[in-house]
Parts: C-alpha cells; structure tokens; sequence
C-alpha cells in the first residue's frame, strides 16, 4: 500500500474543510547504536598485536581493550565471497560468490552477482532510519561492470548506501588509486610528493561524511562499511613508517613465528594445549636463506608491518573523531579481516605482481637491486609465502584454502556503552562472517525484514552471537553449530566442535605430487576435533572413519542446500567460457580526451598484437606542445603517447623492468597535426615499431619484447589526455594533461587478440 493509499488526513473542496496529514517517517530504535564494520585486507589471524603479533596495532589493540576477541572467527578464504557474507548474512554460495565475480561461471553460486533476495546490511539498517556510508574496497560488482558504461546495479549505492569513496576490484595503488565518488570515477584529491596515501584518504572520507551527517543531524545514527586496502598486495606505505621497522625482521620467520604462537598462548587468544602445526615442506627455512634472500625477504616484511601500523593510525583518526563529536560511546565497531594471509608472493616474493601474469617474475638479484624502492610508488609488492605462514600462526595453509589458515581470521566487537563489564575478553566459541549480520541486527534493536522495498527475503543462514559478547559470554554455548567450505575445489565442515577437511589444488602449486585433474571423490579428507585441536594438527581421519563418513556425507548435504554445486576447480574454463557480452567485436576504438579511465578489461587490447595509435591533435600558436595524448597503466606497466618540449614520443613500459622509448627529432609546429604509432607485431614476442608525424615516419625501431598480457595489476585503465599515474616514462609527472586540443583519438588493433588464460589465471587469483 503506498503513503497516498494510506492517507489519514481528510480532503475537501479547499483548505477549509481539509485536514492535512503527514506520512511517517522511519526512524531509528530510541538509542540505537552507531554501527562501524571496519574490513582488513589480507590481515592473518597472527598479524594483529592483539593476537599475538609484534607489530603495532594501538588502535586495533584498544578496541579489544574496550571490548571483546572473537578467537575462533572464520570466513570464506576469500575476499569477495567473504564481503557478500558479512553484508547479506547468507553464505557465500547462495549470493552467487562461490569465488570472485572474475571467474564466474553459469551457476548460481557462481554468478558474481548477489541477488536482491539477499538485502544488504546497508539496505536492512537505512530503512530503519539510519544514514549508510561505504567507504573503501568493494570487489562486489562483477569486472566487466565497473566501468563508467556499465549498469551501476550492483554499485554500492544501489544496494543501499547513501555515499560511497572507494575503489573496485581486488586491490589499487595506495599512491595513486583508482577512485571513485558515488557513481562516478574521481582522481585522488592529492599528489605523492604533496603527501597522499589511500589509508589517510579513506579516513578522510569518513570523517567527513560522518561530520556532513552531524552537521545536520545530531541524533541520527549511522552505518559506516569501511574496507581498507590495507594489507592486500601491494604493501606500500609512506616511508618514514616503513623505517619504524628497519632490521625488526631479520630473525626471519621461522624464529617470528615461535614468537607470536608464545604470545598467543600468553595472551589467551589460543586455547590451552594448541600445538603449533608444522612448517609446510614447501616453505625453507629461515636458516637455509642466503643473506641477499634473507635481506630482501625481511624488506617485504617491514613494509607489510608498516603498511598495517600506517593504517591503524588512519583508524585511530576516525574513532578520535567519533569521540570528539560524542559519538564512540554509543558506536558497535566490529573489526574483521577477509580472509587467512596472502601466499601470492610466492617462494621469494614480488616486486610487481603484473610480472607474474606476464611469466617473467623478477630474479632475487633484480629485486635486491631495488630494495630501497619497495613499498614505494614504483613497486607492487607482495612479501614471500614464509611470512603468509608466519602471519596465520598457529595455522596451516593460507588465504584461498580451508584449512584454518585460510578461514581462521580476527574479529573485534567493541560497544563502550554496553560491553563494559566484559572488556578485553575473549570468546573462543565458533563464528562465522555471516552471523555478522544477525549480531549486529541484535545489538541494534532491529529483526530481519521479510521484504526490502518489495522483494522477499531468503533465510539467513548466519546465527547471532551477541549471547557471547556479554559478561557470561565466555561460558556461553555456541551459537553456530555447523559450517560448510568450499574454496576453489577445497572443501571443509565444521560441526560441534569438529571439522572434517580436504586440498584440492587448482595447478602445479607447492610440488606436493597432487593432480589438479584428479577426480574430486580421490580428494583424501582429514578429520579434526578443533574444539580441543584448533590448529589441525592431530588428524584422526583414520582413527574416527564413522565420524568422518558422517562429515563429509553432512557437508554435501550443505553443499546442495547452498548451491555450492557443482563443484568445480577450473578456473581456466571460466575464463575461456565467460559469460556472453552484448558488445560486439570491433577493431576501431575512439577515446575523448579528459575522459574517465577505461578499465584495462574493457579499452582496446594490444597486448603484443599489431595495432596504430592515432591522435588528431592541435596545437595553439605561442605553446609548446606538451601532454598525454594516450596512454594506458602505470609505472608499474603500459604504454604512453605523448608530447614532451614540443616532441612526441612513445614510450612502451615493460611491467616496469625496461621501457622501449622512440621519440621524433622534431617539435610540432602550432596547427593541425596527426600523431601516429604504429606496432606490426613479428613471429616472436616482439615487432616493428614506427613513430609517424603527418603520416611521416620521424623514428622507427624494434621492441623485442612487447606486453604479452595484462599492462598493470592496480586497476590504472586507459586515459586520453591525461595519465593516472604514477607515470609510464620517465622525465614527467601524471597526470601530464595535454595543453592541446585532441580532436581525435583512435587505436585501432590489425591482427588477432592473443591471450594466455593461465597468465589471467594467475593475476586473478593474485588480485584478490
């Protein structure tokens, strides 16, 4: 029934005999509570002071000082599938995130796209009267849906926030993001030289949305949704913080990692009698290292420790805030990472994720020989898999995986007002990301709707656990009794106290002789009693086969309840097979000067692959022609047209190890002018090279390696007019915008699009 429908007031002829009415408008529980859901990327169970780690985490500390540890929190082993839990309180499967929208597949679990069905936290809490505000990573909007063509449908503010600062995709550049403001692409409000860092940013805007509400509104409470970028890949971080932890790690991991696990211990988060489960045979050990692997692997760690205690700083900002304008007390913030440590630096660790797409990772020498640099501007990179192992302490496994070190991730729930009486405290009941949901609903007043503006509602499977969050919490029974996993063909269940599990690799990963191909029923289970084992170290698979039978029978049965089916671990079919597109083929595109980015997924494809760049450009008599013309990536790699002192140049950055530069002798005059470069791609890996003028060649060469597959891995697309940045050559500074007039901006691509779907495998996952 609509407001006119249900109108009480009485019309007559005129004002006379009328009695006007207004309708209601929703408000808030009387005293409802602020609500903060603050997301970390990539943080492992160990890397948090609180849980044991040595890095410095004061703000994160003092929220569980003020509140409560959940010590046996889990999610998904995966970033999007784990945020559609948190938000919707529905497993991962049933919002169609089986895994990444990337790899999504015709399935319903497998879609990418949470249906309407499953409302949002954001949707639920903003019709009860609360403002609504994402800030940060989102990664819930399939890739192909995140540019400025595209439906915004699955965006944020369509699925129930008022305002939205932050990014798409897996991860961004922390120097220089690609942002977006509501519904529209944004660049950063400042430079690195004048500063900027994204974990500064996103405080930023939350201070400032939080302060437009209290502007107006003193009285209204609010949802902030806020997902750093930090520690996801690539840890950079401003300097000066990185230096904080100059020689902290030069003990190595092995010797880092009996440390936290003592801690651990010490501090209560682990239960009395957890065992440390043993090094993977695929990790070395510290001692093995040479002193330039060990000198290197120790850099990547100080900027992962400098990266987190940067953004805990940034944190502290905000609650500073809500404390100076009185609103912290009456705040429920719940702290949470997305899922177990990132291994996707592999053995040795990176320097620029992109490499590893293009199947040329960078040589320890090469990356000693740039130490200085990494965590800068100019790097993109990711620390070695030792300290993924170190940082899920006590755990096996990591991200990606359902072993405990996958799933097996920090939760804080602080509310000063109410959890007094049992701050600091810590719960080792089982929980699970989407109880987040339900929890929170409880602690605010509001039930669960059966409809969001008209569209029924799907159960919720997640279970309330604010029964624990009080001061009889610690002996409080568990609320969530039994959890299904599937991860990219790994597969677990927990149930009272109890969790059956299994590996099933995607490739050739750790050299541990298991086939990728082998039939999923060959997959050899593990059987675990976590309540008094949680670090699945003592397998009684073969001690307990009635039990483990009943498991793993119980797991498909949650398996078909929660379209985790079928199961499937071929990421390489996804990507061959993607789902239909409506644009049709073309081998001409245009671009519009100071337009938005394209995304690199959606601008032309010239990956080694013949293709002309062209640019119709003017040039105002008294100017010296200078400016991007077009470009595509970053420092980190691409390609860039454009004019410096009057000269055009071309310059082709492979993933950051070399640039190819072909640069006319000439300036342009003032006028009308055609700017061309022209690729004819050879047998090889490389090709020909021609730098035209008014259709004249001015330079010609050979780029004997050109870009085989993706340009660049932080989300930097194409531009004209303009770069991003950080800049693709050398000798200028993004965004470098052409003081000209570009009247026409083509590329047009002359031979066939070739891909190497195991490289996009691989970026994918390393994305994440």
């Amino acid at each position: 029934m609509s407001d006119r429908d249900d109108f009480r007031g009485r019309i007559g002829r005129d004002w006379r005999d009328s009695e006007p009415w207004w309708p209601p408008e929703t408000t808030a529980p009387p005293g409802a509570p602020n609500v903060v859901l603050v997301v970390l990327d990539d943080v492992g169970y160990a890397q948090l002071g609180c849980y044991g780690s040595d890095i410095a985490t004061p703000v994160i500390d003092g929220l569980a000082a003020s509140g409560l540890r959940l010590a046996n929190f889990h999610t998904t082993a995966l970033c999007s599938p784990s945020r559609a839990c948190l938000l919707t309180g529905r497993n991962h499967h049933r919002s169609g995130m089986g895994r990444v929208a990337d790899l999504a597949v015709g399935y319903p679990g497998y879609w990418g796209k949470p249906p309407k069905e499953n409302g949002y936290l954001s949707e639920i809490l903003r019709a009860e009267g609360y403002a609504t505000y994402a800030v940060g990573k989102w990664h819930l909007s399939p890739e192909a849906e995140t540019d400025m063509a595209s439906s915004r449908a699955t965006w944020p503010l369509a699925r129930g926030f008022d305002r939205w600062y932050g990014f798409h995709g897996g991860e961004t550049h922390q120097f220089m993001p690609a942002l977006f403001h509501d519904n529209h692409a944004v660049r950063p409000p400042k430079s690195v030289a004048e500063g900027y860092h994204l974990s500064a940013d996103l405080a930023d805007r939350s201070i400032e949305f939080v302060g437009d509400l209290r502007a107006v509104d003193v009285e209204r409470p609010f949802f902030l949704y806020l997902c750093t970028g930090a520690c996801h890949s690539p840890h950079q971080a401003p300097k000066e913080w990185i230096e904080r932890y100059r020689g902290a790690f030069d003990s190595g991991w092995d010797e880092w990692r009996d440390r936290t696990f003592a801690r651990q211990l010490e501090l209560g988060v682990l239960p009395v009698g957890t065992e440390l489960s043993p090094r993977p045979a695929w990790v070395r050990p510290w001692a093995e290292l040479g002193d330039v692997e060990k000198a290197l692997a120790a850099r990547f760690m100080e900027c992962f420790a400098g990266f987190l205690s940067y953004t805990d700083h940034q944190l502290g900002r905000l609650f500073s805030f809500l404390a100076d304008v009185g609103d912290l007390d009456n705040t429920v913030v719940v702290l949470v990472s997305d899922n177990g440590a990132s291994s996707e630096g592999g053995s040795e660790g990176s320097i620029n994720d992109i490499r590893l797409e293009n199947l040329d990772p960078a040589s320890v020498a090469e990356m000693h020989e740039k130490i200085e640099e990494i965590g800068g501007p100019l790097t993109h990179n990711n620390y070695p898999w030792g300290w993924t192992m170190a940082g899920n302490t006590p755990f096996k496994r990591w991200k990606r995986e359902v072993h405990e070190g996958g799933v097996a991730d920090p939760c804080i729930v602080s509310w000063p007002a109410r959890f007094a009486p049992s701050a600091g405290g810590i719960r080792h009941q089982f929980a699970h990301a989407v109880d987040v949901l339900p929890s929170v609903l409880e602690l605010v007043g509001v039930s669960a709707p059966e409809r969001i503006e008209s569209v029924p509602q799907s159960r919720i499977d997640g279970m309330s656990f604010a029964p624990l969050l009080g001061p009889d919490g610690e002996t409080a029974p568990e609320t969530h009794l039994t959890q299904h996993f599937e991860m990219l063909g790994s597969r677990a269940i927990y149930h009272d106290g109890w969790k059956a599990v299994t590996f099933h690799p995607v490739g050739p990963m750790y050299n541990d002789g298991l086939n990728p191909n082998a039939p999923f029923d060959d997959d050899v289970w593990e059987l675990y009693h976590v309540a008094a084992d949680l670090s699945e170290t003592n397998d009684l698979a073969a001690a307990e086969p009635e039990r483990l039978a009943a498991m793993i029978e119980l797991w498909w049965g949650e398996a078909e309840r929660n379209d985790v089916l079928p199961l499937d671990n071929r990421p390489l079919w996804a990507l061959i097979n993607k789902k239909p597109d409506r644009r049709r083929d073309r081998s001409v595109f245009r671009y519009f000067q100071g337009g938005a980015p394209v995304p690199e997924s959606v601008a032309v494809q010239v990956q080694n692959r013949s293709h002309i760049v062209r640019a119709d450009v003017v040039v105002r008599d008294g100017v010296v022609a200078c400016g991007v013309l077009v470009a595509l990536g970053s420092a980190l790699g691409g390609w860039s047209l454009h004019c410096v002192d009057g000269r055009p140049r071309y310059v082709h950055n492979l993933y950051g190890k070399r640039r190819h530069v072909f640069v006319s002798p000439e300036p342009l005059g003032p006028g009308s002018h055609q700017v061309a470069f022209e690729f004819e791609k050879d047998d090889g890996l490389g090709g020909r090279v021609k730098l035209l003028v008014d259709e004249v060649v001015v330079t010609e060469g050979e780029i004997k390696r050109f870009t085989p597959a993706g340009f660049n891995g932080v989300g930097v697309g194409l531009t004209c007019g303009y770069e991003w940045g950080p800049a693709v050559g050398e000798g200028y500074e993004a965004p470098f915008a052409f003081n000209g007039t570009i009247e026409r901006a083509v590329v047009e691509v002359t031979g066939p699009a070739l891909r190497d779907p195991l490289a996009e495998i691989a970026a994918i996952l390393a994305e994440q």
